[in-house]
């Protein structure tokens, strides 16, 4: 702060703000017999602070002559403005504008849901551009109110990479061959996939892919589907035997022919499940039925606040949302949450090995009783050790098995419409028998006491 001469003096107080680009000065009127602001005084003040470039003198002689005349205080003014440095921008891969968004399948009456394990498909074909070159942008040195030089600033943007089946091009990223693009970071690779255009039939034969499927048509009955990646499929599924190690997304819904069995590695998303048996390790999405079906996941099943269940047997180990469970017609809908069904089926298998081992054993036991050949007894005892030894293998397992196939006590059945009677709730394998009609009602798991409550929503 530079201060008048004299107290009645025209004052000039400065300030620098950080960065040295700017001075703001106020600027205070002389009182009674005090001499004005005068452009002598006002240099020597910026002199005095250093200040030597950038000074607007048109301004600092307007508003002097402003504050003399008038009497009155004039406050902020930029006395001096330096030059901020332009950055440099150098020149990087930027991806094309239509893969910026990437596309949402399917459409229709699907939950919302975080999707951070859903992988939206984008086909390209060889040749395509990925992503095109920005140029470089020059910069300049910036200078500050003090004459000091601000060095300019270089910007190396995290452009594209070409991954694998990409390569650059001139001034482009392209695809080398036809497939879903897939960006991992910074870097655009291609993967193969297979594009059935029309249906899955007597043309195609069975369908067995290393990578993503997508089918167009529909799939005929008694054709297999297998995928070592996704599978996407744009209309209604009938399904026979159907294998996807990632995701199986069906735009229209899944319809089981026969013993249809689905396995799928990660999310299934679709309308409708009818007559499946399903084993899906991530969450599965139906938005409007699951419909007498043997449906298991290690995730949730969610069918908004459309879908029903109708029949059939439910495992899912974190739990049910839906609008209703069960019919008019009584039919019974069994639902089991918080078991970790792989888990369970090793537990079933293991007791039914040891129910046929035991009858074996009974059996052996009943012709030791009466048996007096020697050679046949010890045949027989032989047999017995045998079984002991697999029954007891078969118990030490049950036995290291039983204390994780509960997998999630917290696990919620949630259903914003009418549970109807003879629906069986389980979690954790304590079960609840619906026997009154329930609306928009919350099951949970009271450890404590045992049993399980419900609540309204």
């Amino acid at each position: 702060m530079v201060l008048g001469p004299r107290r009645d003096d025209g004052t000039l107080q400065i300030d620098i703000p950080e960065g040295n680009l700017e001075a703001h000065a106020d600027f205070l009127p002389p009182y009674g017999e005090g001499q004005p602001l005068t452009p002598e005084y006002i240099a020597a003040m910026l002199e005095r602070l250093g200040i030597v470039y950038g000074i607007d003198w048109t301004t600092i002689q307007d508003t002097a002559l402003e504050c003399n005349l008038n009497r009155k205080t004039v406050r902020s003014v930029v006395v001096a403005r330096g030059d901020s440095p332009v950055d440099e921008v150098r020149e990087y891969f930027e991806i094309e504008s239509g893969f910026k968004e990437w596309p949402r399948l399917p459409d229709g009456d699907v939950p919302r849901v975080d999707y951070r394990e859903i992988s939206p498909f984008v086909v390209v074909t060889k040749g395509q551009p990925l992503a095109r070159l920005v140029k470089a942008v020059k910069g300049r040195e910036g200078k500050d109110i003090l004459g000091n030089v601000i060095p300019m600033p270089v910007k190396r943007p995290e452009g594209m990479t070409a991954g694998p089946n990409a390569r650059v091009s001139g001034e482009e990223i392209i695809a080398s061959c036809d497939g879903r693009l897939v960006q991992k970071g910074t870097e655009l690779a291609v993967e193969e996939v297979l594009a059935v255009k029309g249906a899955v039939g007597y043309k195609t034969g069975h369908i067995a892919f290393p990578g993503d499927v997508i089918i167009d048509g529909n799939v005929a009955d008694g054709f297999k589907v297998y995928s070592g990646g996704s599978i996407v499929a744009k209309q209604t599924f009938d399904a026979t035997d159907v294998v996807a190690k990632k995701d199986l997304i069906v735009a229209g819904g899944i319809i089981g022919r026969g013993r249809a069995s689905i396995r799928v590695g990660g999310s299934i998303r679709t309308k409708f499940i009818q007559n499946c048996h399903v084993a899906c390790r991530g969450p599965i999405l139906a938005g409007m039925a699951v419909i007498n079906s043997q449906i298991y996941t290690l995730q949730i099943l969610d069918l908004g606040d459309k879908g029903r269940i109708v029949g059939g047997e439910v495992y899912a180990v974190h739990g049910v949302r839906a609008a209703g469970i069960g019919s008019e017609s009584g039919k019974c809908t069994r639902i089991h949450c918080g078991v970790d069904f792989t888990v369970q089926q090793d537990l079933d298998r293991l007791n039914e090995r040891m129910r046929i081992a035991s009858m074996k054993r009974a059996k052996i036991r009943e012709r030791l009783e009466s048996e007096e050949d020697e050679a046949k007894r010890a045949t027989l005892l032989q047999f017995d050790e045998r079984l002991e030894k697999d029954l007891t293998e078969s118990g030490n397992r049950i036995g290291n098995l039983l204390g994780n196939v509960d997998a999630d006590e917290k696990a919620i059945v949630e259903i914003s419409g009418e549970v109807s009677p003879g629906t069986i709730i389980e979690i954790c394998h304590i079960a609840l028998v619906v026997e009154n009609p329930l609306k928009k009602v919350r099951f949970r798991l009271d450890k404590l006491k045992g049993r399980l409550t419900h609540e309204s929503m």
